[in-house]
């Protein structure tokens, strides 16, 4: 779920988009796979998102009208619903991790790493107390400590920052979301390798239950989701 690319496929670019799309686009290497994600009905439009869902509604509509010149009047903009979640906190504390997360670059060394490492530390201590896990910055800033942790092998630590993030997502990504399927696969995975085999086994299922629907069962990720939710069982059965 992260750019590593631009591909031109004629016949989904025809799709239109939604805030609240009833589909998704996963990719199978260069395969572009379509995936619907709540029932639709007969002659309902499928729609998908242009951008990331998890900004409010005015700076989506700010991105939609820059970047495809159109404003959105789906139930999700009019309603405006999640602003206040996505914003709680102090204003001046969520300012602060808002302009550190526009500056991450992604790191291409160890050093690197370890100086965004520090420096989220640095912010989620200082945002303590002042910004909740569900303000859209401070959940961020959660996912780039979590990312640094697992680039420079600290699990433990990357557990800590991805078990802080599953509420968060659970609110934003309601019903069947790749995003979430994929950090629940994450964290999990993270369980795992600390012997926490009853917690990863859940998520790992919770995973399991999002991912047949967002990727279908014969993508790749789900083939090393279920061969890692089978290597729990397993344990799980001798202990």
């Amino acid at each position: 779920m992260q750019d590593v690319g631009v591909g031109l496929y004629p016949s989904m670019s025809l799709l239109n988009h939604s805030c609240d799309p009833n589909c998704v686009i996963v990719f199978e290497g260069y395969q572009l796979l379509l995936r619907s994600v709540r029932e639709i009905q007969i002659g309902e439009e499928l729609t998908i998102s242009y951008i990331e869902s998890l900004m409010p509604t005015s700076e989506r509509q700010k991105q939609l009208m820059r970047q495809y010149c159109f404003e959105c009047d789906c139930l999700l903009c009019q309603n405006q619903e999640k602003d206040a979640e996505k914003l709680a906190g102090e204003e001046h504390a969520w300012k602060e991790v808002k302009d550190a997360v526009n500056e991450v670059r992604y790191p291409k060394s160890k050093e690197e790493w370890e100086q965004v490492l520090t420096r989220c530390q640095s912010l989620l201590s200082g945002s303590m107390g002042h910004l909740p896990d569900t303000n859209i910055y401070q959940l961020k800033m959660l996912d780039c400590a979590m990312d640094a942790c697992i680039n420079l092998e600290s699990w433990e630590e990357a557990l800590y920052y991805g078990s802080r993030t599953l509420e968060p997502y659970r609110l934003y990504y309601p019903g069947f979301h790749p995003l979430r399927a994929v950090q629940l696969m994450r964290v999990g995975k993270l369980q795992y390798s600390q012997g926490m085999f009853p917690q990863a086994l859940e998520t790992l299922k919770q995973a399991y239950n999002i991912m047949k629907v967002t990727h279908g069962t014969d993508h790749s990720l789900m083939q090393a989701l279920m061969e890692i939710k089978e290597q729990c069982e397993a344990i799980m059965r001798t202990q």
